[in-house]
């Protein structure tokens, strides 16, 4: 298995408004008491779309299906639990779009190959406006060229430059990197003789 690069993602949008979205709200405490990760993504938002009663954005037909999330500003702040990107992931999101991102929820989120960028206000603006009016067109996030490119054209996206380098390069996976150096690895061990055991 090589550490897989990671260059864009394409899909269809989901627009979720607000700011200050927190990882209990993305999943509530109660189900980190789970083994695995497996079952997170059924419980993703469960406490804000019961009380948004159908009216949550999950809830909207129109985005089942969808790959990407468009959110505010400070999204995935709170707790540093890896349990909220798992349960986005595991619903089926691997990109993000927003105006900032809680700074662990977004080390979180590279660590596991999914991609957060942000666009200014303006930009954000204007991408949650053309994907609630057309919610079945394509959006790339393209992480080499820095760019979303939706229906309307295309918008600079931000993103930190160590953070672009791991993804196009396959430096975020650490298993894969592990895996990679394997040969190397055993070798270094059997010449030390406190592996070894000789």
């Amino acid at each position: 298995m090589a550490a897989r690069k990671i260059e864009n993602v394409k899909g269809r949008a989901c627009v979720s408004r607000g700011d200050d979205v927190d990882t209990d709200r993305i999943i509530p405490a109660r189900f980190m008491k789970e083994v695995t990760f497996d079952t997170m993504g059924e419980h993703l938002f469960e406490d804000a779309r019961k009380a948004a009663k159908g009216n949550h954005a999950l809830d909207n037909e129109a985005y089942v299906g969808a790959q990407i999330l468009i959110v505010g500003k400070n999204f995935g702040c709170g707790s540093s639990r890896e349990h909220a990107p798992q349960a986005l992931m595991r619903y089926g999101f691997n990109g993000f779009i927003g105006g900032s991102f809680a700074e662990i929820f977004a080390g979180n989120c590279t660590a596991m190959g999914l991609i957060c960028v942000t666009l200014p206000d303006g930009d954000l603006t204007k991408l949650m406006d053309s994907v609630e009016l057309d919610p079945t067109q394509e959006v790339t996030i393209d992480i080499d060229a820095r760019t979303i490119t939706y229906r309307d054209g295309t918008l600079t996206a931000g993103i930190a430059d160590g953070t672009r380098v791991q993804l196009l390069e396959g430096t975020w996976d650490a298993m894969g990197l592990l895996l990679d150096a394997g040969d190397g690895i055993e070798a270094t061990g059997n010449a030390l003789p406190y592996v070894s055991g000789y």
